[in-house]
């Protein structure tokens, strides 16, 4: 499997290469127990970088000064306002400005990570802009994203062991910088640095999320002084386990609130339509509309599988909740009540597929976490003093998942309903909605499409399985 750069002509790529960075976090996990800061986990801030990204050196100024241009001359390819129409020739030059640009080579960062990070978030921010600027056209077809854009991007992706996507990292974690840059990182002290339709809603948006990452510090915590308890069974380390359940449970309550907050400045109708079309991937509509082809790139590479848009399935501090609660998301363990029909016919995949769109450290700390030895879940079970205090948790978890479903119905499933109004002003675009519209009643309802969310999946279905997953962990007395 092969791809093309300039400088270095043909760069064979295997899989065995894509696992190297796994590789080595897991020799050096297995050295002892498990450690966070092993896997480029800061105690301050978790799996947020550190510090906000450094720009990059000036070799590649171009991909820079294409994202700073970007949200001043490109409007969403179905955008028929009449700011868009004027600009449009103004997105037409920026495209073919990035079409006609040299594929530069990354070897020079190649062991810089914030360096990699930060090409990473550019690159996959310039394809969102580049494919989704595109003028529409029926029927739809492939999009194509620019060998100046994909080549690099897939080797930034292979480097970091990350999907070469835009995700919840290039999004929240990277997305970031100081206000005040003497003072620490904190949710008060950082501001957004790139936004795709510029609105206070996208920022409050991506604040919210960067506080829960922040705020799961503390689950983080909780997670390590655990694997360092010496001996599980005597009195005082139940003691201790059992206040940070008790704690667990709080710091997921306040996920919670957190995620209630979502509403105060995030308007729902304005996420759907001006910023949720900026995230979406290759499959989000699902696998019957054309995807992206990745020009310069084998169509065989395995990266390529991983091409879905950010989503809050990609937040490695929900997955490291979800693994050391044992919530079983495959349905691979007897527990009661027994999943339902609709259960068993959600994506059971999903949570797994997710990990592919986080750095691969990230991912190996968590591949490490489910291979514990020591499962919280089954020490409650043969702990009286430790069912309580864990069912709590596991029931504080499925309260949050309750709730991210009405967030999801407000945000997505109530507004997929609502007219787009980018097409309102234009009469042709009016009378296709009304033809889509007439066409889509006289569809029987099983026959519709159900409502995908970014990724391509099918929302409420996975979403109620996620939930009904939580619920099943809880211990039975």
């Amino acid at each position: 499997m092969d791809f093309l750069l300039p400088s270095t002509g043909v760069i064979r790529y295997t899989v065995l290469s894509a696992l190297n960075t796994l590789l080595a976090y897991g020799r050096r996990s297995n050295e002892g127990p498990l450690r966070q800061s092993d896997f480029d986990i800061d105690p301050a801030t978790g799996f947020l970088t550190p510090e906000p990204l450094p720009r990059l050196p000036s070799e590649y100024r171009i991909w820079e000064d294409a994202l700073a241009e970007a949200p001043e001359v490109l409007k969403l390819g179905d955008d028929n306002s009449d700011e868009a129409q004027s600009l449009r020739a103004d997105g037409e030059h920026w495209r073919a400005s990035i079409r006609s640009r040299p594929i530069l080579d990354v070897q020079r960062i190649k062991d810089q990570i914030r360096l990699l990070q930060r090409a990473h978030l550019v690159l996959t921010w310039l394809v969102q802009y580049y494919v989704h600027s595109l003028p529409e056209v029926y029927p739809p077809v492939p999009k194509r994203v620019p060998e100046s854009l994909a080549v690099p991007l897939v080797e930034v992706s292979r480097i970091l062991g990350i999907a070469p996507v835009i995700t919840f990292a290039d999004t929240i974690t990277w997305n970031w910088e100081l206000i005040n840059p003497s003072k620490p990182a904190t949710i008060d002290n950082m501001k957004l640095a790139h936004s795709f339709s510029g609105l206070d809603d996208e920022r409050h948006f991506y604040q919210v999320q960067a506080a829960v990452e922040l705020h799961g510090t503390q689950l983080l915590r909780i997670i390590e002084d655990y694997n360092q308890i010496p001996n599980l069974d005597d009195f005082t380390s139940i003691f201790k386990v059992s206040r940070d359940l008790t704690r667990l449970a709080a710091i997921i309550e306040e996920f919670s609130d957190l995620i209630q907050s979502m509403r105060s400045g995030c308007d729902p109708h304005l996420f759907y339509w001006e910023m949720r079309p900026w995230y979406e991937g290759s499959d989000a509509n699902g696998p019957s509309h054309p995807g992206w082809i990745y020009e310069g790139v084998d169509p065989n590479a395995p990266e390529l599988q991983y091409l879905s848009g950010p989503s809050g399935g990609q937040s490695t501090v929900m997955h490291a909740l979800d693994l050391f609660l044992d919530i079983d998301h495959k349905l691979q363990k007897r527990r009661y009540p027994l999943p339902s029909t609709e259960n068993r016919r959600a994506d059971h995949g999903f949570m797994d597929r997710m990990k592919q769109y986080m750095m691969g450290s990230h991912r190996a700390y968590l591949q490490r976490l489910e291979r514990s030895p020591r499962s919280i879940r089954e020490l409650a079970q043969r702990t009286p003093a430790l069912r309580e205090p864990y069912n709590n948790a596991v029931g504080a978890l499925k309260k949050l998942r309750s709730l991210h479903m009405r967030v999801a119905c407000l945000y997505i499933v109530n507004m997929s309903k609502t007219v787009n109004p980018r097409v309102s002003s234009c009469p042709g675009a009016n009378m296709m909605e009304r033809q889509a519209a007439k066409m889509e009643a006289s569809t029987r309802p099983e026959k519709r499409d159900p409502i995908r969310g970014t990724g391509g999946t099918e929302l409420a279905v996975l979403l109620k399985a996620g939930r009904d997953a939580t619920a099943r962990a809880a211990v039975r007395n």
